[in-house]
């Protein structure tokens, strides 16, 4: 008797719920990044973002009502960033975020176009990944085509003339990792630099697997180049500094492009060499929070969930855009792939209201227009914000 009275209740319970219209529905989020191997580091760091962005959607309610699940895949190169996505689809994800690495972005977001799944881009940025004139495919950091004018503008506009040099004065060496995202870079520093009178006297590509840089070093030490631009993931960095020590290569200025110059891990690894280099990336939690709204409240869900301070400006790139996409997906009231589409061209914010200071207005190609690099300075192993003004934690220092 008392199972069956358990039995009714529980029917009687069910069907309370059914009429009230309170279901415990998910909705299920890919998360594509590399979460092993060499990129691992800023892979998970990249993750952690939209996993905190997520987080703090779910305690406000959800995605409509629906609670999200991220659903992991692991890319560890572009193959297996294929295969990721492939798993992702099946699994009826509503959309792909990811995924840091430019050629991981490149090789996955297909597989996102062809099944109609929004693919969210939030932090990897080769030129090209937008320029396929896909539907569903959309970017909330800035893309190459501002990278390598930004780095050749800082030092034409901040970084020359506070070391009392001019354009006569500087031979400029670029190298850079040879995938999209170095390549495009590069080509931008380059194109950039002959508008404004400066000479590069090297432009040298390499595998970002290799593990020997001596023979470019002394290509660089040879034409005499006194700047270096240097597009790179972590361990090319530290690489390139070791082994320029090594050479007695000491170049007047250098400048870095990508995550590798970003990270706690890369200055300790590198030591004193890393003071004085100067840093165009993503925007750090080193930023003035007056002109970042939200970013105290990262940076304490941060320590809450991973009991330190983010190791790179990845993770807080990463929340940005992915609580921009969150909102858009709930804005679009539908994950029908055309309604998320319209919902992002219409997804409109001015910058200074983002945690990180970026704004947000999607071109039709998908590409925010609205966010940008931000120059940075290694400083008694800190590093430190300089521009833009509103943002700036500190000022530049040169070397006498």
């Amino acid at each position: 008797m008392r199972f069956k009275q358990a039995v009714l209740s529980l029917a009687v319970s069910a069907m309370a719920v059914a009429a009230s219209g309170a279901t415990a529905a998910t909705v299920k989020i890919g998360a594509l990044y590399p979460f092993s191997g060499g990129l691992a580091l800023l892979g998970q760091e990249s993750y952690r973002g939209l996993e905190l962005a997520v987080n703090e959607r779910n305690a406000a309610g959800g995605l409509n009502g629906d609670t999200i699940e991220i659903v992991k895949a692991d890319a560890v190169d572009p193959n297996q960033a294929v295969s990721g996505a492939k798993a992702l689809v099946s699994d009826k994800v509503a959309a792909i975020f990811g995924s840091y690495a430019s050629g991981l972005s490149y090789a996955a977001s297909p597989v996102a176009e062809l099944a109609a799944v929004p693919y969210f881009e939030l932090g990897a940025t080769a030129h090209k990944i937008t320029t396929r004139d896909y539907k569903y495919l959309f970017r909330s950091n800035p893309n190459t085509a501002k990278y390598g004018v930004a780095v050749v503008d800082a030092l034409h506009q901040l970084i020359a003339p506070g070391m009392g040099l001019s354009a006569k004065d500087i031979r400029i060496g670029i190298i850079h990792e040879d995938g999209p995202y170095g390549t495009d870079v590069a080509a931008t520093e380059k194109k950039r630099a002959a508008e404004l009178g400066y000479t590069v006297v090297e432009d040298l590509p390499y595998s970002a697997k290799t593990v020997d840089l001596s023979s470019l070093i002394l290509r660089l030490k040879g034409a005499k180049a006194n700047v270096v631009l240097q597009t790179s993931y972590q361990n090319d960095t530290i690489l390139y500094f070791r082994q320029a020590r090594e050479a007695n290569f000491h170049p007047d200025v250098v400048i870095g492009a990508g995550g590798g110059y970003s990270l706690m891990d890369t200055a300790k690894a590198v030591g004193a060499d890393m003071n004085g280099v100067f840093d165009l990336d993503f925007p750090q939690a080193s930023i003035n929070p007056q002109g970042a709204p939200g970013l105290d409240k990262f940076l304490a869900a941060y320590k809450a969930a991973y009991g330190g301070a983010p190791q790179s400006g990845h993770s807080l790139a990463n929340y940005v855009g992915a609580k921009a996409f969150l909102d858009i997906m709930a804005e679009a009231k539908s994950f029908d792939a055309d309604k998320i589409r319209a919902a992002v061209l219409a997804y409109k914010k001015p910058a200074g209201e983002t945690a990180n200071g970026w704004g947000f207005e999607f071109a039709e190609d998908g590409q925010n227009e609205a966010s940008d690099f931000y120059v940075m300075q290694w400083q008694n192993g800190e590093l430190v914000t300089i521009e833009p003004a509103n943002l700036a934690q500190g000022k530049p220092v040169f070397k006498k």
